[in-house]
């Protein structure tokens, strides 16, 4: 089968191709074997490529987590952990999901506890948009923060898939403010007006910390879902509320704190910090955030929720697909379709 490689195994998105030579792979008990109509780029992708993500043992070599596609053959059942009812898939069936790599090819094989079933009215590129975005934005929610309604939050990388989602899904779980920051006045007022943000503060020129403060009261925010780091760590916890918590999902300023960090807060204030990665959880822990992101669906469907979708290119453009993520220039998915002979 034809897959997306990387010559020399690391590097720059120009060492990305299509490699036709690339084994098809068998789905062993408990698979399916999916043909992908189309994968979602995430920033993990670009750390992978360039060597700097720390990949779980059980994952391919080729890069991608997400994808959308139809079952073409099946595994032995594997009826110790088997689904039942309408997790069970047959060969046809329109599907999307998650997985721990390999998804930037014709083929992949996964586990059927980590699919779900594709609405006839959802696009492919849509469906591919999906699952590690959402189910990320899922986790930091319910299994983190424990976010309940009335709460307060404020999304860091704000136009990103991950929060462009959880921003949604904070005002489904009845947030009582949403804050977020972003890199743009053009993305500061698109995560306000689309997507229904209290407030939504420029990074790059505004006091984000005294913006979130002056709506708060002084109060400050219940939970912060941060995925800058290093740069962040005194701002989040000087903008956390009492008995708040900062959840920590990615590093792109890197994980070495300069300078001298004041954490008295942390003490006084009584907050928890907690630092979570999805794609090295064990497949039961995922499965659950599947049965989470299912419910969602009927939503989907109705307009309630919606995959914002940024760029859509075939796969052949896989380098421009790094390159715009790279650039941080993206509100939201940015997304590769393979075309079908």
């Amino acid at each position: 089968m034809k897959a997306i490689d990387i010559k020399g195994g690391s590097g720059p998105l120009e060492s990305l191709f299509i490699n036709s030579d690339t084994p098809t792979p068998v789905p062993a008990k408990g698979q399916a074997l999916v043909r992908v109509k189309a994968f979602g780029i995430n920033r993990m992708d670009i750390l992978q490529r360039n060597g700097r993500y720390p990949v779980p043992l059980q994952a391919p070599a080729t890069l991608g987590v997400e994808f959308s596609g139809v079952v073409h053959s099946l595994g032995p059942r594997d009826e110790a952990h088997e689904d039942s009812g309408r997790h069970r898939f047959e060969v046809g069936d329109e599907v999307f999901g998650l997985a721990y790599g390999g998804a930037y090819a014709e083929y992949i094989a996964v586990s059927t506890g980590m699919l779900l079933r594709k609405p006839r009215s959802m696009s492919w590129e849509v469906a591919a948009g999906i699952p590690e975005t959402w189910i990320t934005a899922t986790q930091a929610l319910t299994l983190i923060s424990e976010f309940s309604e009335g709460k307060s939050i404020l999304w860091h990388a704000g136009a990103s898939g991950v929060s462009t989602a959880g921003i949604q899904l904070s005002r489904r779980l009845g947030a009582s403010q949403i804050f977020a920051t972003a890199g743009s006045p053009e993305k500061t007022a698109y995560i306000q007006s689309s997507l229904g943000a209290t407030a939504a503060f420029n990074y790059r020129t505004e006091d984000w910390v005294q913006g979130v403060r002056d709506v708060t009261g002084g109060k400050g925010v219940d939970v912060v879902v941060d995925f800058v780091g290093a740069d962040y760590f005194q701002k989040n916890i000087d903008v956390v509320a009492r008995d708040g918590r900062i959840v920590l999902l990615a590093l792109l300023s890197g994980g070495k704190i300069e300078g001298g960090v004041d954490i008295a807060a942390v003490l006084y204030k009584r907050v928890r910090i907690e630092g979570s990665t999805l794609r090295s959880r064990d497949e039961e822990y995922q499965r659950r955030l599947r049965d989470a992101l299912e419910e969602y669906i009927p939503d989907f469907e109705e307009g309630k929720l919606k995959v914002v979708i940024d760029t859509v290119l075939p796969w052949d453009q896989i380098q421009e697909a790094h390159r715009i993520m790279e650039g941080n220039k993206n509100k939201g998915k940015i997304v590769c379709t393979i075309p079908w002979e």
